[in-house]
């Protein structure tokens, strides 16, 4: 993610700021992917804090109007946990829009989103011809780790939810392409495979002995779309990592000069072999204060051709290039 110039002064500003630091209120116009001093607010401003810009007053941004569900605001804090799903949508949008998914110039279909408190009974997030199902729960941190632990998996967060819901629908996008589908199992396998069945028996039987030669975690090894879903959030991570460092001004063994813009690196096992790097070092500072690996992965060779299958579709496959 970038770091922003201040539209009305001095000094920066992150991407979820919603004012300087003298109090001016700002609000973020992801199409000139800059901040600007009093537009059109979105209407979800006031109610979650959304700090994009709307095409006219009261409307919504672009990211807000993609909600077609929001959570039932009678459950006990919905509203904070929707607001803190709905910053981490923004984020992933805004990554996906730096290869031009879902912007105008973009021609295809859009995501919707149900955004779903849970109650008594959790909600079942996932993707199904264009709609995407997240659970606001999730950003409660107690329920999060909890259900990260039960799962025994080392990584959980609203950005990695929202980056592998939404790139199960893009790879829906991507199969109306003639091209892909046959690229696609070459690659992961067919998706074809009977998808409940494939989960009932990683739930029972776990994954193979050998997955971490082959995936990048086990959830990955269930079915080829959690595959794709997983390799995809995974490269969403590594490239936002890399721009993140280089927004701030930070530099790492192996990190192109400064300028470099890692969403634009055409060359995927360049971009990877970055990552691995700046990810490396990262850990390391994160261990001296006993916090845990920013990224507690590992990859394999077979990830890595994964992970440079799917840098060259999503580079090129929101204008069909």
């Amino acid at each position: 993610m970038r770091v922003f110039s201040n539209p009305v002064g001095a000094g920066s500003l992150w991407f979820d700021n919603l004012a300087t630091a003298d109090g001016s209120p700002v609000a973020y116009d992801p199409q000139a992917r800059a901040f600007v001093a009093m537009p059109p607010f979105c209407a979800n401003r006031e109610i979650i804090g959304c700090n994009w810009i709307a095409p006219e007053q009261g409307a919504f941004c672009r990211a807000c109007a993609m909600t077609a569900l929001a959570p039932d605001r009678s459950i006990p804090n919905a509203v904070p946990n929707w607001a803190q799903t709905e910053a981490a949508k923004r984020w992933v949008l805004d990554n996906l829009g730096r290869w031009n998914w879902f912007r105008p110039e973009d021609p295809g279909t859009r995501p919707v989103f149900n955004m779903l408190a849970e109650g008594p009974t959790p909600v079942a997030m996932g993707h199904a011809n264009g709609v995407v199902t997240i659970s606001v729960a999730e950003a409660d941190p107690v329920l999060r780790t909890t259900r990260r632990e039960a799962l025994q998996e080392p990584y959980r967060t609203m950005i990695g939810h929202m980056r592998h819901e939404i790139a199960h629908m893009l790879w829906w996008r991507l199969s109306l392409r003639a091209d892909f589908l046959d690229a696609f199992r070459s690659m992961f396998g067919d998706e074809r495979d009977d998808y409940q069945a494939a989960l009932q028996r990683h739930y029972s039987n776990g994954p193979p002995p050998d997955w971490r030669a082959r995936f990048l975690t086990t959830y990955a090894s269930a079915h080829p779309h959690e595959d794709w879903a997983e390799t995809a959030a995974h490269l969403l991570h590594l490239t936002d990592i890399c721009d993140s460092l280089s927004a701030a001004g930070h530099s790492a063994p192996g990190l192109p000069a400064a300028g470099w813009d890692p969403y634009a690196e055409p060359d995927a096992d360049h971009l990877i072999r970055v990552a691995i790097s700046v990810v490396m070092g990262i850990n390391h500072v994160n261990r001296s204060m006993g916090l845990p690996d920013i990224y507690p992965f590992v990859l394999s060779e077979v990830a890595r051709q994964k992970l440079a299958f799917v840098h060259g579709w999503l580079r090129r496959g929101a204008q069909a290039r």
